[in-house]
């Protein structure tokens, strides 16, 4: 029974990681697709856990952990690119 719903859960979270592919193409905005991407990460850090409870092992825990850390970043990144226009600021003193 468990394994039944956690092939069904996979099966969903490749459907809404398929549906936030077609946002990121089509999207008719910048912010629409910098969300897109972070549901992709929200959804693969899901998937991966999902995996790693069908597989019965803790090898996957630090891919998790990473894979947080690099959208994190990402979106981050991203949301202060369309906000300024730049990622990394930098002062001149002339």
């Amino acid at each position: 029974m468990i394994e039944m719903m956690l092939t069904v859960s996979l099966i969903l979270f490749s459907i809404t990681i398929s549906i936030a592919i077609i946002r990121i193409v089509l999207g008719p905005s910048m912010p629409d697709r910098v969300l897109a991407l972070d549901m992709i990460g929200v959804n693969l850090i899901a998937t991966i856990a999902v995996v790693s409870i069908i597989l019965k092992t803790k090898a996957f825990l630090e891919v998790i952990l990473i894979l947080g850390i690099l959208s994190f970043i990402g979106t981050i990144a991203f949301s202060r690119a369309i906000e300024r226009g730049v990622i990394v600021e930098r002062k001149r003193d002339r």
